[in-house]
């Protein structure tokens, strides 16, 4: 009989909480913009996309402008860098604050080699609560799209291009549907695609609802602008 697996076990019961939420509470984006609802999709369960990483703040937080699927401008507060190693390839990502109502909680958007394809081409979303020490664990399973992934009628920063992984995130959440999948991936993703075309041979190829799905739901909301 194999072991329980805890992390495994968490994460499976967030997901059918979040799909409960995304179902029946008013505050979900489906139920409020009358989009009806199928199961959200997910990447498989990989503890390889579980990596530790390190902040390097700046020595004040920065103002940034994230661009957002209305053509407008999304006001963050850009707090470091996250240094990593993914696919034994080192990487780092832009940390942001979204402002008053999140507390201590940050959200770090991202594209990869799978955006515009198997996941949300504008990017997904992971979140973290800052720590003293500035150690943290992504974990790319609990990844989730902005809720423009579904309706129009939200407003959501889109990652800036250094916050594009040259590696494929095949972890968390994936695209919802296919007519809403936008092939918007920016120059640093696209390169990567056009190397690995090049070669093969060798190509290997962010209420009442329940604790999980509030979780997940409030990350999306901190981070959608709008409506």
């Amino acid at each position: 009989m194999a072991k329980p697996d805890p992390w495994r076990e968490e994460l499976e019961t967030e997901r059918r909480m979040k799909d409960e939420f995304m179902a029946r509470d008013p505050e979900s984006p489906f139920v409020s913009s009358r989009v009806p609802f199928h199961p959200l999709r997910y990447f498989a369960p990989d503890p390889k996309y579980r990596v530790r990483a390190n902040l390097k703040r700046v020595p004040v937080p920065e103002e940034a402008y994230l661009r957002t699927n209305r053509d407008g401008q999304a006001v963050m507060r850009r707090l470091g860098d996250l240094s990593f190693t993914i696919g034994d390839r080192p990487a780092r990502l832009s940390v942001y604050h979204a402002g008053e109502g999140v507390g201590t909680s940050v959200f770090v958007p991202f594209r990869d080699l799978t955006s515009g394809r198997e996941s949300y081409g504008p990017g997904r979303y992971v979140t973290l609560e800052l720590t003293e020490d500035d150690v943290y664990e992504i974990d790319f399973n609990r990844a989730f799209n902005p809720y423009c992934a579904y309706t129009d009628d939200y407003e959501c920063g889109f990652p800036p291009a250094e916050n594009d992984l040259p590696v494929a995130v095949r972890a968390g959440e994936r695209v919802w549907a296919a007519d809403r999948n936008p092939r918007t991936p920016s120059s640093v993703v696209l390169e990567q695609l056009r190397a690995g075309a090049r070669a093969p041979a060798r190509r290997a190829e962010r209420g009442r609802s329940p604790r999980g799905a509030k979780r997940s739901a409030t990350r999306a909301r901190t981070t959608r602008g709008s409506r």
